[in-house]
């Protein structure tokens, strides 16, 4: 199973990415993954170029690639201004341009950091929305992370929890079989035949 972690953490260290490191390492132990971790940070210059020239680079494009393939994803921003930062939703405008059936289907854990726990809407109000309209499947459990949670009893158990649910979406979506894709313009209604079909014999 193939899980990947998009982290839009700025500094280093940085508690977006040791949480999406959690969520991780929690989710792999309940369903055995290879995990990998993209870090917008380093991605930052080639996103700004993408939008100028509609092109992305070779780092950037393979971070699209990784996304694309996951059978899981994890998506940790900062909070900025009650909501995700311009990085995270740029890496994602961008991607929905390169291919917008990307995401669609894919469960992806939402999970956001900042300091203070009244942005904790953050999560129903601008992440389930987006990945909502990205096509996404999105995990029933977000997980909010202020300052004072680092330590403090309950975050545990919403990452424990929110990784059980992306486990058992993500097992399923890796064994699922694809519906076969019709196009409509392989078959052609043989109308002239219908038509005769309905001429009277007599």
């Amino acid at each position: 199973m193939r899980l990947v972690v998009v982290s839009a953490g700025l500094s280093v260290p940085s508690s977006t990415r040791l949480l999406g490191d959690r969520l991780a390492a929690a989710t792999a132990a309940q369903a055995p993954a290879d995990v990998q971790v993209v870090e917008l940070r380093d991605l930052a210059v080639e996103i700004a170029h993408n939008f100028t020239n509609g092109f992305p680079g070779r780092a950037l494009a393979g971070a699209f690639d990784a996304v694309a393939g996951a059978d899981g994803l994890i998506v940790v921003t900062p909070v900025f201004s009650a909501s995700y930062s311009g990085l995270f939703k740029s890496f994602f405008d961008a991607l929905s341009v390169s291919d917008s059936e990307a995401l669609a289907g894919k469960p992806v854990l939402i999970a956001a950091t900042g300091g203070t726990a009244r942005h904790s809407l953050v999560l129903d109000h601008a992440l389930r929305p987006l990945f909502s309209y990205l096509k996404a499947v999105v995990v029933p459990t977000g997980v909010y992370a202020a300052s004072e949670d680092w330590g403090a009893e309950g975050l545990d158990g919403r990452v424990e929890r929110a990784a059980g649910e992306l486990a058992a979406l993500t097992a399923g979506a890796a064994t699922a079989r694809p519906l076969p894709r019709r196009d409509s313009f392989e078959e052609v209604t043989p109308f002239e035949e219908r038509l005769a079909a309905l001429r009277p014999t007599g």
